[in-house]
């Protein structure tokens, strides 16, 4: 028989939902507001019923974040509330990201993510993956970014303004991502008002050909066609003023062991495709860093593997507060069992 002691450590017990969602790097130079690719970065959204509403910020990534019911995963855990016409509960709610904000990675799409599913799981799962990626593009905007998000892989997609499609395929096995990551932040909102609101038939042609061959070329694995296919008229040659040293890295990375490269999402992040076993890997990264360092841009590069998973979700039984969602992921990448 269990003792006071036991029953009351044993009722604390509550469910909590946890999602690990990977970051995103969208329109992948041609393919503006459509292509996208899942990275191996990540951000975690942990949620369990509660007396009172607390959100627990973990990282320094997140630190200015509010604390209640004004944050954005809140928010986003009430419309799915809405949405199925259940009553809000209060809600406990962990949030841990190793995604830069406001760099092109897919920040807010990977909230947005997480807190869909999150909330969708712990109200017992009553909306479909499709009907989770319906909201998310209409709050994102992005189908690209949260398409990569929530199915990972490479995502080809389409939204008209009421619905969204995306087809996912996996991304050449030895595909590997250099990340240049600026310290500054680039609002996404800025990066787009500095693009014309009407382009020359000569440019859309252009792009939608290359936006095709880079797709064709990614589901097929034809690795020598990115430096051709990856070229871009819509969107990167207005954001270059707002990036220094972009302009140079995108001409030349290639001619340093880069497959093909591009402006990551809106920006500031540089992204160069290559070869897991090129063996100029350390010549690109050199390249690309001392490129963007001459020109006053601090960064951080990163190797990164595109990543074939989506949202992944894991349910608990745990006694108090959610704690920080990312540990699992920490402890795999150190090769400790979980």
């Amino acid at each position: 028989m269990l003792d006071a002691e036991s029953r009351t450590g044993m009722s604390r017990l509550s469910r909590e939902v946890r999602v690990i969602v990977p970051a995103s790097t969208a329109n992948l130079g041609p393919g503006f507001d459509s292509l996208g690719m899942a990275l191996s970065i990540f951000a975690g959204v942990s949620m369990k019923e509660a007396e009172e509403t607390k959100v627990y910020v973990y990282g320094e990534n997140l630190r200015d974040l509010p604390r209640d019911k004004s944050n954005l995963v809140y928010g986003v855990a009430r419309k799915v509330f809405d949405r199925l016409g259940l009553t809000m509960p209060e809600l406990e709610i962990a949030l841990e990201s190793d995604i830069p904000l406001a760099r092109g990675l897919g920040s807010s799409a990977a909230a947005i993510v997480g807190s869909l599913v999150a909330a969708n799981e712990l109200a017992g799962g009553l909306l479909s993956r499709d009907e989770l990626f319906q909201m998310a593009v209409a709050m994102e905007n992005h189908p690209d970014n949260v398409g990569a998000a929530l199915f990972g892989g490479f995502v080809a997609a389409a939204w008209d303004g009421r619905r969204a499609e995306a087809v996912r395929l996996d991304p050449p096995a030895n595909l590997e991502v250099l990340a240049a990551i600026p310290k500054y932040e680039l609002a996404t909102k800025k990066a787009r008002s500095v693009l014309p609101r009407q382009v020359s038939m000569e440019d859309a042609v252009f792009n939608v050909s290359h936006s095709s061959l880079l797709t064709a070329a990614l589901a097929a694995g034809r690795l020598d066609v990115l430096r051709q296919a990856m070229r871009d008229r819509l969107h990167q040659p207005y954001r270059a003023a707002m990036i220094p040293g972009m302009e140079e890295v995108l001409a030349h990375a290639t001619e340093h062991g880069a497959l093909g490269a591009a402006l990551s999402g809106a920006g500031p992040t540089l992204l160069m495709l290559a070869q897991a076993d090129d063996p100029q890997r350390a010549e690109l990264e050199s390249y690309v860093r001392q490129t963007l360092e001459a020109a006053g841009v601090e960064v951080e590069t990163r190797w990164v593997k595109p990543c074939l998973h989506g949202a992944q979700i894991a349910v608990l039984e745990t006694a108090g507060p959610p704690q920080p969602p990312l540990d699992a992921v920490r402890k795999a990448q150190r090769g400790v069992n979980v």
